[in-house]
């Protein structure tokens, strides 16, 4: 889109949003989450030396960064339905990304917006050009949104949008990034250590720092529209990673790069300028934090706490990887603040099977299953491309943060270990997790395979 179409774009909303009426309410803030599509934490303000990010940046600045922020699933679909729920995805039988034969939420379980819309508020999801209108849920949702522009909102409504910055993910945003934004100088770029020294791998991870720059771009974009709608100061936004970044050993594993996210919030009023946070956050978290933002108590069935009030800090997190497409799998993971542990529920599946999507669209992955192959890679790149895995994977994140050196068989981590896998054991029961479940081949194959 040309610049003059952004501005055109601009000024009709601004139009439009002076001509419904007054806007917001004092005791209500509007409430803004923005999802970064496919993003770890590589912002110029988490220490990325090579990107330029700055209204990202100045996000952080005007309010606060939180350094360890974690979604409940490393892809979107089982993610998205975690965030609209306020409940794992494992709990409400949303863990299978894509979920063929979708259901309707199970009793007792709503929406995000359902419970909005009660509080007073109506329920946005933003369209083009500025976003997209991704749900993308594994569940059956009728009309979880009142509109597409907040703009629409009766007058004095306050309003809660969900807004999709699709660039970082793969698709067209990537070749847009290398077309119109700074390109990344790939002779700087520092890999981590399980990916092979080749130049497919430079220039793909170049590619994706390229895309989030674009999503920075469009960050812009959205805040100058509320300060020319004059809502900046009664807007609480929120920026999201969905899941961590489309890059070789990242989304759909539950390592750092699958499920480590960015977390910005900017509250003016509320949230103090350049305030960083330590803490561990799942992604669960949001809801709790929005209806609380909007004076609606949060219901004890959420498993999220509301992380921007007086709840109790967490001091470990949950995370699961199911089924992606055809690439079936169980993965349940718990990571403190120094360690995770990881269980493999299927270990005799590597972690490379056949997945037409990986396929298609990362480089890397296949280049490294070329280079296995043909014998040339390190102990630590062909790790990953093994034919089996462990049972159980344990890190020290502190002395390991890419997470290469696998400590379940060590024996001084005997008890960690023990009490790691009695956490995930714990969790499993207590939140009903689903994820034992066998499908239906039938309904999972068939699209992929062309059965009748």
């Amino acid at each position: 889109m040309s610049d003059l179409t952004r501005r055109d774009y601009l000024l009709t909303s601004l139009a439009a949003s002076q001509a419904a009426g007054p806007r917001g309410n004092a005791s209500k803030p509007n409430i803004i989450w923005i999802l970064g599509e496919d993003m770890s934490p590589q912002l110029g303000c988490y220490g990325e030396p090579l990107i330029q990010t700055p209204n990202l940046d100045r996000m952080a600045s005007e309010g606060a960064r939180f350094e360890y922020a974690f979604t409940t699933a490393p892809v979107c679909s089982a993610s998205r339905s975690a965030l609209a729920t306020g409940v794992f995805q494992t709990t409400i039988g949303a863990h299978n990304h894509r979920t063929f034969n979708k259901k309707p939420l199970p009793e007792g379980t709503r929406l995000l917006t359902d419970r909005l819309r009660e509080a007073g508020y109506y329920t946005v999801l933003a369209k083009q050009p500025l976003a997209t209108p991704k749900t993308d849920y594994n569940f059956i949702a009728p009309e979880p949104f009142d509109g597409s522009n907040w703009s629409s909102r009766p007058g004095g409504k306050p309003f809660f949008a969900q807004l999709t910055f699709f660039q970082s993910h793969k698709g067209p945003g990537w070749p847009e990034a290398r077309k119109t934004m700074a390109r990344i100088d790939q002779s700087k770029l520092k890999l981590p250590p399980y990916y092979p020294d080749h130049p497919v791998a430079y220039d793909e991870y170049a590619n994706y720092l390229e895309a989030i720059e674009l999503v920075d771009k469009h960050v812009g974009m959205l805040f100058e529209r509320l300060q020319k709608e004059g809502i900046a100061d009664n807007t609480l936004v929120i920026f999201m990673g969905d899941n961590g970044s489309c890059t070789f050993r990242g989304k759909q594993f539950l390592y750092e790069g699958g499920i480590r996210v960015p977390l910005l919030v900017r509250w003016p009023g509320r949230v103090s300028h350049g305030t960083v946070r330590q803490d561990l956050i799942s992604s669960v978290d949001l809801v709790a934090a929005t209806l609380a933002a909007a004076g609606v108590e949060p219901p004890a069935s959420l498993h999220g706490r509301d992380f921007l009030g007086n709840a109790p800090r967490r001091d470990h997190i949950f995370a699961a990887r199911d089924r992606c497409d055809i690439a079936t799998e169980r993965m349940r993971c718990v990571r403190d603040a120094r360690y995770k542990y990881i269980r493999n529920f299927l270990p005799a599946i590597p972690y490379m099977q056949s997945n037409p999507y990986k396929e298609k669209e990362y480089p890397t992955w296949n280049l490294v299953k070329q280079l296995y192959r043909e014998g040339k890679l390190n102990s630590v790149q062909a790790r990953f491309a093994g034919e089996s895995k462990p049972v159980e994977e344990l890190y020290d994140l502190q002395t390991d943060p890419h997470e290469i050196r696998n400590l379940a068989s060590e024996a001084a981590q005997r008890t960690r270990l023990t009490e790691m896998r009695g956490m995930v054991d714990k969790w499993i029961i207590e939140t009903g997790d689903q994820g034992y479940k066998m499908e239906d081949p039938v309904e999972i194959y068939r699209d992929f395979f062309k059965q009748p």
